[in-house]
């Protein structure tokens, strides 16, 4: 080729680009100048959108349960529930079953799904025997939106109190915020990304990539985390000092909270100066907000409290009357009819929407003292047709109690004692008279269970538990003389206790 023509050609090739390039400028408006110049933020917005549409693809089902739960089968329930729990095998089987029965529904076809509805239970047992640490322990191991009531807290529609209709309102805000946590550690990765690269632009700016890439390295290696940058945060408005507002039905407090929502989203924000170390958790707090509200978190939380919630129902024996008497008790029968459409199966209208609870599981659990299961509703009695009996504890379960589970008693004291550098020792037969007053103590004194262990145990440690931190180094021994010198007196007061009005 001709140099000359080579050279006439790339030239006019460079004026045709300048030239398209200012006809593009002329035409751009005014504004599209000034956003122009927030191109980076543009950048990482889109980038932000990236990451939300990168994360919609494997949107996890968290109304089916975790894999954990999907995982376990009946046997390793209940092998992981005595690390904590001791006996009760026929509670514990009950609730094993019901949990892979959870399971077992979500395998079946739809037209059959919707007609296999949970076993609900009722455990029946003496105070202090596992009835609720059973049930504490099943909703951590099925990381399913839990709820532990109290059944006296309740009164019947149109008294002055709580309404059973709180229960699931109550089960939706513990849902809501379960969801939140799974969503925000799924989408952790992306946005420690997206935070990344916003303190890059920060430090960097327009920089050529190359550059921004080393400065990345020095940021993950934490060679610049006393830098300090400017990051935008929302300003505190002068209000935001814990004030109360005075409200009188319950609408009006929606509606307040709703708008108090919207004034906080449209807060102003301001500039401020901070160390990278500081700054980070803020702007990863900022962008996690952005990639949530492509998420529909409330239809999330209100399906997995329809298809997994569990609700614990304590204290049931208390709203039930012995004998033919029924009596115009506010917290006693009409709580059992209020209860009876919510364990049945309807719909309650919470702020998030309508939730259906045909398929929430209810565990019901009570002491039946002084009275029995036949005292409830015959409605009620047919929405638990699961029953447990618990069994009461005996001396040997008390000595199982102290030394089998992961978290015992013997071993949280003797950790707590480690903290001062103080070695204790706690001898088997120390531990045997500990269980063996135990006992003793429940049946000629008021019986509450495994409860009794938490009063000696404390009573033999208070001294030295006082003493701790002026014997640093050394080594304090229990044994069964120590026992019965500090906790006699207890057996003593126990027998006149009978005769004290």
């Amino acid at each position: 080729f001709d140099r000359d023509r080579l050279c006439h050609t790339h030239g006019t090739m460079h004026a045709l680009r300048r030239r398209s390039a200012s006809a593009a400028a002329a035409r751009m408006p005014m504004g599209g100048l000034f956003r122009s110049a927030r191109a980076p933020q543009r950048a990482l917005s889109a980038q932000a959108a990236a990451v939300v549409e990168e994360t919609k693809e494997p949107e996890p089902d968290l109304a089916i349960g975790s894999a954990l739960m999907d995982a376990l089968k009946p046997h390793e329930i209940v092998q992981k529930l005595d690390d904590y729990i001791v006996g009760q095998p026929d509670a514990k089987r009950a609730v094993a079953i019901a949990m892979r029965n959870r399971w077992r529904r979500h395998q079946l076809p739809d037209d059959l799904k919707t007609e296999v509805v949970p076993k609900n239970i009722l455990m029946i047992g003496p105070t202090g025997c596992g009835k609720t640490e059973i049930a504490r322990r099943i909703a951590k191991l099925s990381q399913a939106p839990f709820l532990k009531v109290e059944a006296t807290k309740f009164t019947e529609v149109g008294f002055h109190g709580r309404d059973v209709d709180q229960i699931i309102r109550d089960l939706v805000e513990v849902s809501l915020t379960l969801t939140k946590k799974k969503q925000a550690e799924i989408l952790m990765p992306q946005v420690q990304r997206v935070a990344e690269d916003r303190i890059l632009e920060i430090l960097t700016g327009p920089h050529p990539r190359d550059s921004r890439e080393s400065f990345r390295q020095l940021l993950r290696d934490g060679a610049l985390d006393d830098r300090s940058i400017e990051v935008e945060v929302a300003q505190k408005s002068p209000g935001d000092k814990g004030g109360v507002i005075q409200v009188d039905s319950p609408v009006s407090v929606q509606e307040v909270l709703g708008k108090f929502q919207k004034m906080a989203n449209k807060r102003p924000s301001e500039m401020k100066k901070m160390r990278i170390r500081e700054a980070r958790p803020v702007i990863e707090e900022q962008e996690l907000e952005k990639l949530m509200e492509a998420i529909d978190i409330k239809k999330e939380a209100i399906s997995a409290v329809e298809e997994s919630g569990i609700v614990f129902i304590d204290e049931i024996d208390k709203i039930c009357s012995s004998g033919a008497y029924r009596g115009a008790d506010a917290s006693a029968e009409g709580v059992q009819r209020d209860l009876l459409p919510l364990i049945e199966g309807s719909a309650v209208n919470t702020k998030y929407g309508n939730v259906n609870t045909d398929f929430i599981l209810f565990v019901c659990s009570g002491a039946f003292h002084h009275s029995k299961p036949s005292d409830l509703l015959a409605e009620l009695q047919g929405r638990l047709p699961i029953r447990v009996e618990l069994k009461g504890l005996t001396e040997d379960d008390m000595y199982r109690i102290l030394t089998e589970p992961v978290t015992n008693l013997i071993k949280q004291q003797i950790e707590l004692m480690k903290t001062e550098n103080v070695e204790l020792v706690i001898d088997d037969e120390a531990v045997r008279e500990i269980a063996r007053v135990a006992a003793e103590t429940n049946r000629t004194l008021e019986n509450i269970g495994a409860r009794r262990l938490h009063t000696i145990v404390e009573r033999i440690m208070e001294e030295i538990s006082f003493e701790a931190p002026d014997r640093e180094g050394e080594k304090m021994v229990v044994d069964k003389a120590l026992v019965n010198e500090r906790v006699s007196d207890l057996l003593i007061q126990s027998d006149l206790s009978k005769f004290i009005l």
